[in-house]
């Protein structure tokens, strides 16, 4: 008997009946939609990357020493990470079991899926989101430490030359610095780059890089603002 015939008798023998197309159609249709659903939760996953990215003021290239590499890999949401890497897992997973899967190979359905998630993730981020999503999750997640209390943190260590704070006066020759920590600093800046967003005026939040002097005097070489344009304590 050949195999094809023992096959037919198998089926006969245990009755075996074809699925019905309406299961096929929506497995197809569960997988696209996971693969969708995937590629929306690594946009906003990416975007929120994109935010932490730009609260590092990583372009200022004169500062990239150890201590500037410390900082941007401290500020790196690696929660976010986990979510685009598993994103991207799910999306993968989720059009290989697709109709059509089989045709692609697995370096095009990750490129693929990643592409996607990158420009929906900087449109996203363009529009607030990446922002918006990370300040809720801040919110609504106790064990989170947000990117703003993590930027604080790097941002609150004069001893290594990083300061921040709200200004409450400012003089000729100085100004004077409230801290995160509610300390008070008398900031020397006679010599310091003030970067043209930046109003030296009370109520205005910056951040400092210079040298600390005392246990309240800091000299600072460059003054830049806590996040843009206009923002005020613990604005973004």
């Amino acid at each position: 008997m050949k195999g094809s015939e023992k096959l037919i008798e198998i089926i006969r023998q245990q009755d075996i009946q074809p699925a019905p197309k309406w299961q096929f159609s929506m497995k197809n249709g569960l997988a696209w939609a996971g693969f969708l659903a995937a590629v929306v939760l690594g946009a906003m996953a990416f975007s929120v990357i994109l935010f932490a990215i730009q609260q590092t003021d990583f372009n200022l290239v004169s500062h990239l020493s150890h201590s500037r590499l410390e900082m941007f890999l401290g500020l790196l949401p690696f929660i976010w990470i986990v979510f685009l890497i598993a994103a991207l897992a799910i999306a993968f997973y989720s059009i290989q079991f697709s109709k059509k899967g089989y045709k692609f190979t697995a370096a095009k359905l990750v490129g693929f899926s990643a592409l996607l998630s990158i420009l929906l993730g900087t449109l996203f981020f363009i529009g607030g989101g990446g922002h918006q999503l990370e300040h809720a999750f801040a919110v609504n997640v106790d064990l989170y430490e947000s990117i703003q209390q993590k930027k604080t943190k790097l941002w609150s260590m004069p001893k290594d030359g990083y300061l921040s704070g709200q200004i409450e006066a400012v003089n000729p020759d100085f100004f004077v610095l409230k801290d995160f920590n509610n300390k008070s600093w008398k900031i020397h800046y006679d010599s310091a780059f003030i970067a043209p967003v930046v109003r030296l005026e009370e109520g205005e939040t910056v951040k400092l890089i210079g040298k600390m002097e005392s246990i309240d005097e800091f000299t600072a070489k460059e003054i830049r603002p806590w996040g843009g344009r206009g923002n005020r304590m613990r604005g973004n």
